[in-house]
């Protein structure tokens, strides 16, 4: 090993261990926003509510405030500590998590939901920042993709510990809690699952800010070369110069997450109802295809990505996402034809791992192309147009054609086959268009940093 990789090893021992915090931050989000997928029907049942409105908790009312925060959240995170943003979004949404445990009604869940998704925004933009800061652009997609492992950790776990959880709570019916008072078993889960995060906003707080990388510089009055100060004119100028490559990867993805987000909150609920199972069993089973293959597929994605980049391929990362969107639309939907729910679940293994097979790899593509002091921005943009499509309207496309086409609650598979299809024929075409001109902006990037 060279005396310039000794000096770098440590520093890249500690980016390891600071992507690692990060994700476990992030399995803790998606654990809390996912841990209402498995308690559909006892909302149903106790709030007196429909699929539709179930689905407003899972996804609209959730990413409104999600996405839209996180424009100002991602400013702020281009300018000021990034780990003191995630540390206060943890401790919102963590709390906001147990406050939904309270919820008296459907309005004051819906109000829960709403703060989950107000501290949830603080995490990703500056957390894609900070990763982008501590790794080298050849380990980036594989960085990113460890990170994203905790959107399908957190996910599947949220299904096997709220199974689990809906276990030891169902011992009875109603709850009495000290200060709280009595609350359905359901609710409990939101306690046990919420109060945790604290303590990994503490944790989070503890990490290194890293060093800024790859600035636009500028000299001061004095002929001393500073962080140029970029408006918010110039960053949307920068991404609307490059929006062939900036908005067919965001719609790209976001049309495949709209998929998963589909199935991620009603597959559970399909389990129970074509095939009789009970929230436990298609927790645990679904929960599990989930946190084993998707995290694996995520994993694959970067590891895919980086290597294609090595062997000279600058659009890698785009091609990696390519993959993924024309392998769901073919071979995504399998598992709606299976006669039993022993191999649906095996067909389910198809699209966990081909739905995150692109999403390291896409937040890396879009890192690549934008100056330091944009990146920040940046992601939030890419959110914006990712959560509202995906987590906006997801859930409740499939909820609409199992309330008002299909009229048959029986028939949500085939929802999900049609949500399916739809979206990842669009999401294949968005990255083609994404494909054709990512190197005009990996080029442009260059341009642009030699003129300032």
């Amino acid at each position: 090993m060279s005396q310039t990789e000794k000096n770098q090893e440590p520093s890249l021992r500690y980016a390891w261990y600071v992507v690692i915090i990060l994700m476990i931050a992030y399995v803790s989000s998606f654990v809390d926003r996912q841990i209402l997928n498995l308690l559909v029907e006892d909302i149903k049942r106790d709030f007196k509510v429909t699929d539709t409105q179930v689905s407003l908790l899972q996804g609209f009312s959730f990413a409104l405030f999600y996405t839209t925060l996180g424009i100002p959240i991602g400013r702020l995170a281009d300018k000021y500590s990034r780990k003191g943003i995630i540390a206060v979004g943890i401790a919102l949404w963590s709390f906001m998590t147990a406050f939904c445990g309270i919820a008296a009604n459907y309005w004051q869940l819906l109000l829960g939901r709403i703060g989950v998704g107000v501290g949830e925004a603080a995490l990703t933009p500056p957390a894609y920042s900070m990763i982008a800061d501590y790794f080298p652009k050849n380990k980036l997609a594989f960085a990113m993709s460890v990170y994203s492992m905790g959107i399908y950790i957190g996910s599947g776990l949220s299904l096997v510990l709220g199974a689990l959880a809906i276990q030891l709570a169902t011992i009875r019916p109603v709850w009495t809690l000290p200060v709280v008072g009595q609350v359905f078993s359901w609710q409990l889960v939101f306690f046990i699952v919420g109060l945790p995060g604290l303590l990994i906003a503490l944790w989070i707080y503890t990490v290194k800010e890293p060093e800024r990388k790859g600035k636009l510089m500028v000299k001061d009055t004095q002929g001393n070369l500073v962080a140029a100060q970029v408006s918010l004119n110039e960053v949307l100028s920068y991404i609307w110069a490059n929006r062939g490559a900036f908005l067919g990867i965001s719609l790209g993805i976001a049309f495949i997450s709209l998929s998963a987000y589909a199935g991620s909150a009603w597959i559970p609920t399909y389990l129970q109802r074509v095939f009789g199972w009970t929230k436990v069993q298609a927790g645990l089973s679904y929960g599990m295809v989930v946190t084993i293959f998707a995290t694996s597929g995520v994993i694959a994605g970067g590891r895919t990505a980086d290597a294609w980049r090595k062997r000279g391929m600058t659009d890698g990362n785009i091609r990696v996402c390519m993959v993924s969107a024309v392998g769901l639309l073919f071979l995504g939907g399998l598992y709606i034809f299976m006669p039993s729910p022993g191999l649906a679940i095996l067909f389910l293994v198809i699209p966990a791992f081909l739905s995150a097979f692109p999403i390291g790899a896409a937040a890396a593509a879009v890192q690549d192309i934008m100056p330091n002091q944009m990146r920040g921005l940046a992601s939030s943009v890419y959110f914006l147009i990712l959560n509202l499509i995906a987590l906006g309207f997801g859930p409740t496309a499939a909820a609409l054609l199992t309330d008002y086409f299909f009229q048959n609650p029986k028939m949500v598979g085939y929802s999900l086959l049609i949500v399916g299809i739809v979206s990842t024929s669009i999401a294949a075409v968005c990255l083609w268009v994404a494909r054709q001109n990512y190197q005009y902006s990996l080029d442009y990037l260059e341009k642009y940093m030699k003129q300032h």
